[in-house]
């Protein structure tokens, strides 16, 4: 995970990344596995050299690709609160 993060901050987009649908632009989700379970990290858009990284969770479902409705919830809430405190 921290070699991602640090290939990230140089500012490449490893394999393991792509955009999250429904958030604006620059919020990445980084797809990951480890010992057959799947996990899901969030980050949001670098600031300067900084990397937020705003919510981490276990992938449950073993089928469909949809983030649960909490998940999201918690990230928007997360970004919010990222948001107020960079201003």
């Amino acid at each position: 995970m921290a070699q991602t993060l640090t290939i990230l901050a140089e500012g490449l987009m490893p394999g393991i990344a792509k955009p999250m649908t429904g958030f604006s632009s620059g919020i990445i989700e980084l797809a990951l596995k480890h010992r057959g379970d799947a996990f899901r990290v969030v980050y949001a858009l670098q600031i300067g050299a900084d990397i937020w990284v705003v919510h981490a969770f276990q992938k449950k479902s073993k089928s469909g690709i949809k983030t649960p409705k909490q998940e999201l919830n918690l990230i928007q809430e997360r970004l919010k609160r990222l948001r107020e405190m960079l201003k």
